[in-house]
């Protein structure tokens, strides 16, 4: 992929940012990423530290060549301040006894297991709809952290006088979040070793960042490996891994109720809270259940178990209108299909997802069945860049990292076809630049085009 790489003055952004930030997305096409920066960035180690380069992650990079977009994507600081103040709501409405009660009523047995730790990486992840930002939905094993942390150190100057830069120095800021989860469950007792466990890891379209995370970590003094769950052993009372006692798994796993057979082990240890897990089945079960899109969108229930007006206000603004599917409902929701997205109940990475427009009777049929929830559709905006000297329009979402109800990191996912896939060319990853608008000259491409 191929971008213009110069910039030159031009007419000033509207005053208001929200308004800038679109006018950005579609007029700024310059290329901000610097391939040997990125390079340096992924395989040189932690930065700052004087790693060494990692041939192994170079290799699996290469087979992943739209894991990162060449462009950056502008967002008003309006908007990343909505969304921080929808996150801060929703953690609080998670914390009232009630909404506890309605999501263990569906939720698998092992949800009511309460673990002293809250759950690393949270995801929330946004459509920047006509009308401001929308909650798609939220996830309890957020991807792409740690990458995103390295690509903010691979931009090149492009509009940066009209934006504020974010702060790279993320790297203490999610060990520090590890050793938190830790403290909380074991207090002071130092935290020795790590696991990264998912389904063959290596085989992972994110196992990059795996390594990235091994590396981090020990550059921090703490022992990692990244292991598959048949790697684990339990003996009663800790989990081993290549022998070694493990401390703290951090979990890759999208079986959130840890039921499979293969997870047997991971399971009796968290159980016996022999291991700290994060995140944890509970955490799954009050965040990233589908059904509770449909709970944070039920004002009259919100109301009953204590939410304020503006509380409620701000769920109802900020997350589209979301229904369960059920067998008696069919012909309704197929008559108005149009105007919904339809997601499973206990899905994850958009496996399974259609929207209304795109369906056929026979997957109808299927989702008509129950265990699915129909979201009211809201369309993503879109960041013009070249692709190859070609100007093309990718869909966007924002996704915020988050723990304990504060915002880690936005970063945005560029992309073509119904959902985010990491297979279309010149899209993958992009670092998030705030827009201010506090006054200042507008930047462009070359051309001194709008």
């Amino acid at each position: 992929m191929t971008t213009s790489g110069k910039n030159v003055p031009c007419a000033p952004l509207p005053e208001d940012c929200r308004d800038a930030a679109a006018v950005l997305n579609h007029a700024c096409v310059c290329r901000s990423v610097d391939h040997e920066k990125l390079r340096q960035a992924l395989e040189g180690g932690v930065a700052g530290e004087g790693g060494k380069g990692n041939d192994s992650l170079g290799e699996m990079l290469a087979t992943r060549p739209n894991l990162f977009s060449d462009t950056r994507v502008y967002v008003a600081e309006a908007h990343l301040q909505f969304m921080a103040d929808l996150i801060g709501v929703i953690e609080q409405v998670v914390g009232i006894d009630a909404w506890r009660e309605r999501v263990f009523a569906h939720a698998p047995e092992i949800a009511r297991h309460s673990p002293a730790a809250v759950g690393v990486f949270l995801g929330y992840d946004f459509h920047l709809g006509a009308d401001g930002p929308r909650l798609i939905e939220i996830n309890t094993n957020a991807g792409g952290g740690l990458l995103n942390a390295k690509l903010l150190r691979a931009q090149n100057a492009c509009c940066t006088p009209i934006v504020a830069m974010p702060d790279p120095a993320l790297e203490d800021v999610f060990v520090n979040m590890f050793r938190e989860e830790w403290r909380l469950a074991r207090g002071e007792a130092p935290l020795r070793c790590i696991a990264l466990v998912d389904a063959a890891p290596a085989g992972q379209f994110l196992a990059p960042e795996f390594e990235l995370f091994r590396q981090l970590f020990e550059s921090r003094g703490i022992l990692s490996l990244v292991a598959d769950p048949g790697d684990l052993s339990f003996d009663g009372e800790r989990i081993l891994c290549e022998g070694r006692a493990v401390d703290l798994v951090y979990n890759r796993l999208t079986d959130f109720s840890l039921a499979e057979a293969q997870h047997e082990v991971l399971r009796a240890a968290y159980l016996a809270d022999a291991v700290v897990l994060t995140p944890h089945p509970q955490a799954h079960a009050l965040y990233a259940d589908k059904r509770n899109l449909e709970a944070l969108t039920d004002e009259a229930w919100l109301k009953e178990i204590g939410v304020s007006a503006a509380q409620r206000q701000l769920l109802l603004t900020g997350i589209p209108r979301t229904e369960q599917v059920a067998p008696d409902q069919a012909a309704s929701f197929w008559a108005s299909r149009k105007q919904w997205f339809f997601k499973p109940a206990a899905g994850y990475g958009s496996k399974a997802t259609y929207r209304g427009d795109k369906l056929t009777r026979r997957v109808f049929a299927e989702i008509s069945r129950g265990g699915y929830v129909a979201q009211a559709l809201v369309p993503p905006s879109e960041r013009r860049l070249l692709v190859d000297g070609v100007e093309q329009d990718l869909k966007l979402d924002l996704r915020n990292y988050v723990y304990q109800g504060a915002v880690q990191l936005v970063s945005a996912r560029l992309y073509q076809g119904q959902t985010t896939n990491f297979r279309t060319l010149g899209g993958g990853f992009a670092a998030v630049f705030s827009v201010s608008c506090q006054g200042e000259e507008k930047v462009c491409n070359e051309s001194g085009r709008l």
